[in-house]
Protein backbone atom coordinates (compact mmCIF):
# COMPACT_ATOMS: atom_id res chain seq x y z
CA UNK A 1 0.00 0.00 0.00
CA UNK A 2 1.40 3.30 -0.98
CA UNK A 3 2.21 5.79 2.43
CA UNK A 4 1.37 8.85 0.05
CA UNK A 5 -1.79 10.90 2.40
CA UNK A 6 -4.32 12.09 0.97
CA UNK A 7 -5.87 15.05 2.39
CA UNK A 8 -9.97 14.35 3.43
CA UNK A 9 -12.60 15.33 2.03
CA UNK A 10 -15.05 14.59 4.78
CA UNK A 11 -16.53 12.24 6.68
CA UNK A 12 -16.82 9.55 3.76
CA UNK A 13 -13.14 9.51 3.36
CA UNK A 14 -13.41 8.03 7.19
CA UNK A 15 -15.56 5.27 6.60
CA UNK A 16 -14.43 4.19 3.73
CA UNK A 17 -11.20 3.18 5.65
CA UNK A 18 -13.18 1.11 8.34
CA UNK A 19 -12.60 -2.65 8.19
CA UNK A 20 -16.45 -3.03 7.65
CA UNK A 21 -17.57 0.30 6.62
CA UNK A 22 -21.22 -1.04 6.98
CA UNK A 23 -21.02 -2.86 10.08
CA UNK A 24 -19.51 -0.25 11.95
CA UNK A 25 -20.79 3.31 10.31
CA UNK A 26 -23.59 4.49 12.26
CA UNK A 27 -24.59 6.47 14.46
CA UNK A 28 -24.12 6.70 18.27
CA UNK A 29 -21.17 4.79 17.51
CA UNK A 30 -17.52 5.30 18.00
CA UNK A 31 -16.32 5.55 14.46
CA UNK A 32 -18.87 8.52 12.70
CA UNK A 33 -18.70 9.70 16.13
CA UNK A 34 -14.84 10.36 16.69
CA UNK A 35 -14.80 11.40 12.56
CA UNK A 36 -17.67 14.19 13.08
CA UNK A 37 -15.36 15.52 16.04
CA UNK A 38 -11.87 15.40 14.36
CA UNK A 39 -13.69 17.06 11.22
CA UNK A 40 -15.74 19.23 13.22
CA UNK A 41 -12.29 20.81 14.86
CA UNK A 42 -9.58 23.30 13.80
CA UNK A 43 -7.28 21.47 14.73
CA UNK A 44 -7.72 19.12 17.42
CA UNK A 45 -10.70 18.68 19.41
CA UNK A 46 -10.75 20.80 22.51
CA UNK A 47 -10.93 17.65 23.94
CA UNK A 48 -7.82 16.42 23.24
CA UNK A 49 -6.22 19.36 23.05
CA UNK A 50 -6.67 20.05 26.76
CA UNK A 51 -4.97 16.69 27.82
CA UNK A 52 -2.05 17.29 25.54
CA UNK A 53 -1.82 21.09 27.11
CA UNK A 54 -2.84 24.86 25.95
CA UNK A 55 0.07 24.69 23.05
CA UNK A 56 -1.05 22.00 21.56
CA UNK A 57 -1.60 22.12 17.56
CA UNK A 58 -1.93 19.38 15.29
CA UNK A 59 0.21 18.76 12.77
CA UNK A 60 -1.50 15.70 10.74
CA UNK A 61 -4.01 13.35 11.83
CA UNK A 62 -4.62 9.76 9.86
CA UNK A 63 -7.73 7.61 10.52
CA UNK A 64 -7.71 4.30 10.87
CA UNK A 65 -4.28 4.20 10.57
CA UNK A 66 -2.21 0.66 11.41
CA UNK A 67 1.08 0.19 13.14
CA UNK A 68 3.00 -2.78 12.75
CA UNK A 69 4.39 -4.42 16.07
CA UNK A 70 6.53 -7.06 16.81
CA UNK A 71 5.27 -10.38 17.05
CA UNK A 72 2.70 -12.09 15.03
CA UNK A 73 1.37 -10.35 12.04
CA UNK A 74 -2.30 -8.07 13.05
CA UNK A 75 -1.63 -4.32 12.94
CA UNK A 76 -2.85 -2.40 15.84
CA UNK A 77 -5.05 0.11 13.94
CA UNK A 78 -5.49 3.15 15.85
CA UNK A 79 -9.22 5.19 15.52
CA UNK A 80 -7.02 8.27 14.55
CA UNK A 81 -3.50 8.64 14.52
CA UNK A 82 -1.70 12.39 15.09
CA UNK A 83 1.28 14.13 15.33
CA UNK A 84 0.96 17.04 17.17
CA UNK A 85 3.33 19.95 18.30
CA UNK A 86 3.31 21.16 21.87
CA UNK A 87 5.67 23.68 22.56
CA UNK A 88 8.87 23.15 21.60
CA UNK A 89 8.14 19.14 21.38
CA UNK A 90 6.54 16.46 19.32
CA UNK A 91 4.01 13.66 20.29
CA UNK A 92 3.43 11.12 18.86
CA UNK A 93 -0.60 9.98 19.39
CA UNK A 94 -3.11 7.22 19.17
CA UNK A 95 -6.69 7.84 20.12
CA UNK A 96 -8.96 4.96 20.91
CA UNK A 97 -12.35 5.93 20.32
CA UNK A 98 -15.48 4.75 22.39
CA UNK A 99 -18.96 4.81 23.42
CA UNK A 100 -20.37 1.68 24.68
CA UNK A 101 -18.50 -0.52 23.16
CA UNK A 102 -15.85 -2.23 25.23
CA UNK A 103 -12.18 -2.44 24.95
CA UNK A 104 -12.24 -6.00 23.35
CA UNK A 105 -10.85 -8.61 24.65
CA UNK A 106 -8.94 -9.13 27.90
CA UNK A 107 -4.93 -10.44 28.44
CA UNK A 108 -6.59 -13.81 29.86
CA UNK A 109 -9.53 -14.16 27.05
CA UNK A 110 -6.35 -13.06 24.19
CA UNK A 111 -4.32 -15.45 25.56
CA UNK A 112 -6.50 -18.43 25.51
CA UNK A 113 -4.83 -20.31 22.92
CA UNK A 114 -1.88 -20.04 23.82
CA UNK A 115 0.19 -19.37 20.90
CA UNK A 116 4.00 -18.60 20.85
CA UNK A 117 2.93 -15.57 18.56
CA UNK A 118 0.72 -13.82 20.98
CA UNK A 119 3.91 -14.41 23.93
CA UNK A 120 6.60 -12.74 21.67
CA UNK A 121 3.55 -9.84 21.12
CA UNK A 122 2.82 -9.49 24.76
CA UNK A 123 6.56 -9.60 25.53
CA UNK A 124 6.92 -7.29 23.20
CA UNK A 125 4.49 -4.60 24.20
CA UNK A 126 5.44 -4.96 28.12
CA UNK A 127 9.36 -4.42 27.01
CA UNK A 128 7.94 -1.42 24.49
CA UNK A 129 6.02 0.38 27.81
CA UNK A 130 8.63 -1.09 30.55
CA UNK A 131 6.29 -3.10 32.71
CA UNK A 132 6.15 -6.40 33.90
CA UNK A 133 3.31 -9.12 32.16
CA UNK A 134 0.00 -7.95 33.29
CA UNK A 135 -2.50 -9.54 35.13
CA UNK A 136 -4.90 -11.39 32.76
CA UNK A 137 -8.20 -9.43 33.47
CA UNK A 138 -6.75 -6.22 31.96
CA UNK A 139 -7.56 -5.30 28.58
CA UNK A 140 -5.61 -6.16 25.52
CA UNK A 141 -6.67 -3.37 23.23
CA UNK A 142 -5.28 -0.60 26.31
CA UNK A 143 -1.75 -2.07 25.91
CA UNK A 144 -1.33 -2.76 22.13
CA UNK A 145 -3.08 0.80 21.02
CA UNK A 146 -0.46 2.45 23.86
CA UNK A 147 2.86 0.69 22.51
CA UNK A 148 1.11 1.73 18.98
CA UNK A 149 1.91 5.54 19.96
CA UNK A 150 5.54 4.81 21.58
CA UNK A 151 6.17 2.66 18.17
CA UNK A 152 5.16 5.47 16.46
CA UNK A 153 7.18 7.96 18.63
CA UNK A 154 10.35 6.37 17.68
CA UNK A 155 9.81 6.01 13.96
CA UNK A 156 8.79 9.92 13.55
CA UNK A 157 11.66 10.79 16.21
CA UNK A 158 8.42 12.18 18.16
CA UNK A 159 9.55 13.67 21.69
CA UNK A 160 6.86 12.05 23.45
CA UNK A 161 4.03 9.64 23.14
CA UNK A 162 0.19 9.54 23.95
CA UNK A 163 -2.65 7.90 23.81
CA UNK A 164 -5.68 9.00 25.04
CA UNK A 165 -9.64 7.28 25.40
CA UNK A 166 -11.76 9.77 22.77
CA UNK A 167 -14.85 8.45 24.78
CA UNK A 168 -18.55 9.36 23.68
CA UNK A 169 -20.20 8.20 26.24
CA UNK A 170 -22.50 10.04 28.85
CA UNK A 171 -21.81 7.44 31.50
CA UNK A 172 -18.01 6.53 31.28
CA UNK A 173 -18.51 3.62 30.28
CA UNK A 174 -15.49 1.23 30.20
CA UNK A 175 -13.45 3.84 32.40
CA UNK A 176 -12.50 1.81 34.80
CA UNK A 177 -10.67 -0.44 32.53
CA UNK A 178 -8.93 2.34 31.47
CA UNK A 179 -8.18 3.01 35.33
CA UNK A 180 -7.04 -0.70 35.76
CA UNK A 181 -4.38 -0.14 32.73
CA UNK A 182 -3.26 3.34 34.41
CA UNK A 183 -2.95 1.94 37.79
CA UNK A 184 -0.64 -1.47 36.53
CA UNK A 185 1.75 1.03 35.33
CA UNK A 186 1.33 2.92 38.49
CA UNK A 187 -0.85 5.98 37.48
CA UNK A 188 -4.30 7.34 38.73
CA UNK A 189 -6.57 7.87 36.17
CA UNK A 190 -9.06 11.00 36.18
CA UNK A 191 -10.76 11.89 33.29
CA UNK A 192 -9.58 15.07 31.58
CA UNK A 193 -6.06 14.82 33.31
CA UNK A 194 -2.78 13.85 31.68
CA UNK A 195 -1.46 11.31 33.13
CA UNK A 196 2.53 10.89 32.99
CA UNK A 197 4.66 7.53 32.86
CA UNK A 198 8.38 7.37 31.97
CA UNK A 199 9.15 5.13 29.07
CA UNK A 200 12.68 2.30 28.91
CA UNK A 201 13.41 4.75 25.88
CA UNK A 202 13.45 7.95 27.58
CA UNK A 203 10.35 8.96 25.95
CA UNK A 204 7.69 10.55 28.03
CA UNK A 205 4.24 8.81 27.59
CA UNK A 206 0.84 10.74 27.78
CA UNK A 207 -2.18 8.67 28.97
CA UNK A 208 -5.60 10.22 28.98
CA UNK A 209 -9.39 9.84 29.04
CA UNK A 210 -10.88 12.79 26.76
CA UNK A 211 -14.82 13.26 27.07
CA UNK A 212 -15.88 13.67 23.52
CA UNK A 213 -19.13 15.93 22.56
CA UNK A 214 -21.80 13.68 22.88
CA UNK A 215 -23.80 16.18 19.77
CA UNK A 216 -21.51 14.11 17.52
CA UNK A 217 -24.07 10.87 18.56
CA UNK A 218 -27.32 12.12 16.97
CA UNK A 219 -28.38 11.26 13.57
CA UNK A 220 -27.97 13.74 11.12
CA UNK A 221 -25.22 15.39 12.65
CA UNK A 222 -23.07 17.80 10.49
CA UNK A 223 -19.55 18.14 10.20
CA UNK A 224 -19.52 21.87 10.43
CA UNK A 225 -17.92 24.02 13.33
CA UNK A 226 -17.14 22.29 16.69
CA UNK A 227 -20.06 23.66 19.16
CA UNK A 228 -19.19 24.07 22.50
CA UNK A 229 -18.96 21.17 25.16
Amino acid sequence: MSKILVPSRGLSDWRRLLADPQKHWRAGFSAMAAARSWEAADGLPSEIAKILGAQADLIFAIPEHKVPLPGGRRESQCDVFALVRVAERTVALAVEAKVAEPFDRTIGAWLADGSAGKQRRLAAICEILGCPEPPPDLRYQLFHRTAAAVVEARRMNASAAAMIVHSFSGEHRWFEDFAAFCGFLGLKAVRSVPLMHNLPDGRELILGWATGNQRYLAEGTSDGPEAAP
